[in-house]
């Protein structure tokens, strides 16, 4: 909404410090207010935009910053503001979507595992109370039996252990291979997997069109890309495509027969790489992305109710 109402000012040929003043004052949020009150201050002190965005690394990504900072240079802020909070709104709701679509099957867990702890400790041990003679019972039911015991009389086991997984896991974050190990795991998770997958492709290719439109150079683009795709096993990727760049490859000779990126869009950057129109062929498979993240998430939930 700040981009959008700010790129509406100054389309009305409002100056960039009344328009963000003005914004200021409609501000409901007291931290973003108190933002725009910075922003302010620094404008009248012919601060650039992209300069006050700097400012706060963690609610503006680098991405938003070159952008701002290419629509400066090429005196196209306004239009640039456009394109820029529509981009954000498609990322921003492609992320949501995830998210509920991720909420659902977690909600459904905690459900289930709240149903068999009270079957366990609470029905169980009613319905044994019917059985004389439990030796004769098939295997299927002392199993059953044997856990609900355990549930029972060492339930303060179960608790140690949840606590003592709580406790590696956070030990296992604070290593240099989490991060890495963790959104690999992800990337292979059935059916989640592959979305998240495409999640991440269309993060890159949305992204990268932004700031190759925008007139930063491709080395610069990959090297932000890398830090806004939100996947270690994409990042470090992106990494070595920039190096791969630097020494003069092709970006689809660098991609060509790794897993990561699929065939069709390889096909695509090559194509249009050879044309000069990389920019535009690059938000066409961000758009592919979205769609088909739209529609296995809509298969999912369908699927799970």
């Amino acid at each position: 909404m700040f981009y959008r109402l700010l790129s509406t000012m100054l389309n009305a040929w409002m100056g960039i410090v009344k328009g963000v003043g003005v914004l200021e004052k409609q501000e409901k949020n007291p931290v973003f207010k108190q933002m725009l009150n910075v922003f302010i201050v620094e404008l009248r002190e012919w601060k650039t935009l992209s300069e006050c965005l700097e400012l706060y690394p963690n609610s503006f990504s680098d991405a938003e910053v070159w952008v701002v900072q290419s629509g400066e240079k090429t005196g196209k802020l306004n239009s640039v503001l456009t394109g820029l909070a529509e981009q954000t709104e498609k990322v921003s709701s492609i992320s949501a979507k995830l998210k509920s679509a991720m909420m659902y099957p977690l909600m459904i867990m905690i459900v289930v595992w709240g149903v068999i702890f009270v079957m366990m400790t609470a029905v169980v041990p009613k319905l044994l109370e019917i059985f004389e003679d439990k030796s004769t019972l098939p295997w299927s039911t002392k199993a059953l039996i044997a856990v609900s015991d355990i549930f029972v009389n060492y339930w303060y086991l179960i608790i140690i252990a949840v606590i003592l997984s709580i406790v590696l896991i956070w030990s296992w974050r604070k290593t240099s291979s989490w991060k890495y190990n963790f959104d690999a795991f992800i990337l292979h998770i059935p059916i989640f997997g592959p979305v998240m997958r495409k999640v991440v492709l269309s993060k890159f290719a949305r992204i990268f069109s932004w700031l190759i439109s925008s007139g930063v150079s491709v080395v610069e683009s990959l090297k932000i890309v890398s830090d806004a795709v939100g996947n270690e096993v994409y990042r470090q990727r992106t990494l070595l495509l920039m190096e791969d760049v630097k020494w003069g490859m092709k970006i689809w000779e660098s991609l060509d027969g790794d897993k990561l990126f699929p065939d069709i869009m390889i096909q695509m950057i090559q194509v249009w790489e050879q044309t000069a129109k990389l920019d535009q062929t690059v938000i066409k498979i961000a758009d592919f992305y979205d769609e088909q993240v739209d529609n296995t998430i809509g298969s999912i939930n369908k699927l799970l109710e």
